[in-house]
């Protein structure tokens, strides 16, 4: 027996519990990967757009610093800078969180002791953690590299982009089995990788940013901060235009390096607990965990304060293109009129706006379900039996989670609109003005999320173990018919599935009551089935 023993069995373990999140994984990449492309294509068909596109994205300092560098104008270079930040993100994020289900969360459950009372090595479960994410990255990268040279785009600059996309993916895994070692929680690990994504992002951003613009107008060389970062390695690779390979070797060493600290630190702490002891709590607990809100409250608390401050900063800075709209499209119409058709106005500025509240509601719908699928998460770890067999009831209980979960719903809402509003409001000299009509706007996208959150309720009252599969699988579709049905052309019933589809476009037309009405009676009818199915169920731990 040695260290890496039982490293196979425990890696297809791993697949199999997350068979159907790599199935979604596996689909989710490429197929933005595709509809980006296709939109593009669509959008920007001349060579005349996408130089007005490449000029305009490298004269902005805002496309540079959510978009990347501009790389020319060729569509190979469009696809790539419309699509980089979401397939970025989405792989960051999703490595980040397998490889922490499968380390921290496996010991907080107590599955790793179990496992490890049979012939397992000590570097077996992290292992097999990092063997099923790369593999998930490798695939989703090979299927991302055929969809694009299908699409007519370079082969080498396809593989380029899918291999730079594969390789955020397996660095981040290797951060998050990192964090695993140094936090004690699982929920602490999760923290400390999307800080470090978080970070990772905001260094790529500022030397995109401060780069300098090339003679030709048509290109960006960045500045220091984004050679700091595993994304501005990814943009450094230049796909479609120089295509230089050797970036991913950056990526590679990167990797091994941060892989062999978390094997290193494994031999340096106790199974079950991290390098950073937990920190105790007060000698005596407030008044308010006497109750279950005050508990939901406490639990939920964190989570809803990184997504305000995400929020924040993302509104201001949404908030602050709006003067630059007009040059940014420049004389592309096509680009113009998606604009108007994902807002629902011709008025440039007001669908850029209500595109941006759309996308705001999408994003917190996100919060609501996983706020929501806090449930699960203290079924599963077993917390819960212990609070049912106080006074508290099965329907106090979750009304209180759902309570903390609606309320933070509309309050991020509201705070995405009102940062947008003065950060338009700033640019356009009328911040008392947006400040009120964006705040409507935001507050006007709750019964859509809260619809989102209903889903997850009677999705955990009726199928408990699969609950957080099908209820991001949910939002996922809802996110890919938003933003992307306008522009693939799906049927009108297609679209109809998702209820941000009803929602009006605001700020540009005022608010309809009926539509907003109908989807809180939707929310509500859900909230009351996933509680009459609660009740009836018995509690599935593990």
């Amino acid at each position: 027996m040695n260290g890496f023993t039982g490293t196979l069995r425990l890696t297809r373990l791993a697949v199999r519990r997350d068979r159907v999140k790599l199935l979604v994984w596996a689909v989710a990449v490429p197929g933005v990967g595709a509809a980006v492309m296709q939109s593009v294509a669509n959008i920007y068909a001349t060579e005349q757009d996408r130089l007005l596109y490449a000029g305009s994205s490298a004269a902005s300092v805002v496309a540079r610093a959510f978009n990347g560098p501009a790389s020319g104008p060729s569509l190979g270079a469009v696809v790539n800078a419309e699509s980089y930040t979401s397939l970025a993100l989405l792989a960051a994020l999703l490595s980040t969180f397998a490889v922490t289900r499968h380390t921290r969360q496996n010991e907080e459950t107590g599955r790793a002791e179990l496992l490890g009372s049979a012939v397992v090595g000590r570097y077996a479960p992290l292992t097999a953690a990092l063997l099923s994410t790369v593999a998930a990255n490798l695939l989703s990268g090979l299927l991302l590299a055929a969809v694009l040279i299908a699409g007519d785009l370079p082969v080498a600059g396809s593989v380029a982009l899918a291999a730079a996309i594969a390789g955020i993916g397996i660095s981040f895994a290797a951060v998050a089995a990192v964090a695993a070692q140094v936090s004690g929680t699982a929920r602490g690990a999760n923290g400390v990788a999307a800080a470090s994504v978080g970070l990772a992002f905001l260094l790529r951003a500022a030397g995109d940013a401060w780069g300098e613009v090339t003679a030709d107008g048509l290109r960006v060389t960045s500045a220091w901060p984004s050679w700091l970062s595993p994304f501005g390695w990814a943009n450094q690779v230049r796909p479609y235009d120089a295509d230089r390979w050797w970036v991913l070797g950056v990526t590679a060493a990167f990797t091994v390096t941060v892989v062999g600290v978390a094997f290193l630190l494994t031999t340096r702490r106790d199974l079950g607990s991290g390098l950073l002891a937990v920190r105790r709590g007060p000698a005596t607990a407030p008044t308010t965990l006497l109750g279950p809100v005050g508990l939901a409250w406490r639990l939920q608390r964190g989570v809803l304060l990184g997504w305000a401050v995400g929020v924040a900063v993302m509104g201001l800075a949404m908030g602050s293109v709006g003067n630059e709209l007009e040059s940014f499209v420049g004389e592309n119409q096509a680009a113009a009129d998606l604009i108007a058709q994902l807002g629902g106005t011709d008025r440039l500025v007001d669908a850029f706006l209500g595109a941006m509240m759309g996308m705001f509601a999408l994003a917190v719908a996100g919060y609501a379900t996983q706020a929501v699928l806090r449930l699960r998460g203290e079924e599963a770890a077993g917390t819960l039996e212990g609070v049912l067999a106080t006074a508290v009831s099965r329907p106090r209980w979750l009304l209180s989670h759902l309570c903390c979960a609606a309320l933070g719903t509309v309050g991020l809402l509201a705070l995405g609109g009102a940062a947008t509003g003065l950060g338009y409001g700033l640019v356009a000299d009328d911040v008392p003005g947006q400040l009120g009509r964006l705040t409507v706007a935001g507050l006007v996208q709750v019964p859509a999320a809260l619809v989102l959150a209903g889903l997850a309720v009677v999705l955990f009252g009726l199928f408990p173990r699969w609950s957080v599969a099908l209820s991001w699988s949910a939002l996922l579709l809802c996110v890919l018919l938003g933003q992307l049905g306008a522009l693939l052309e799906l049927p009108q019933a297609v679209l109809n599935v998702s209820p941000f589809t009803h929602l009006p476009a605001v700020p540009a037309d005022d608010p309809a009551a009926t539509a907003l009405v109908a989807l809180l009676l939707v929310a509500v009818a859900l909230l009351g089935a996933g509680l009459a199915a609660f009740r009836r169920r018995d509690l599935v731990v593990g």
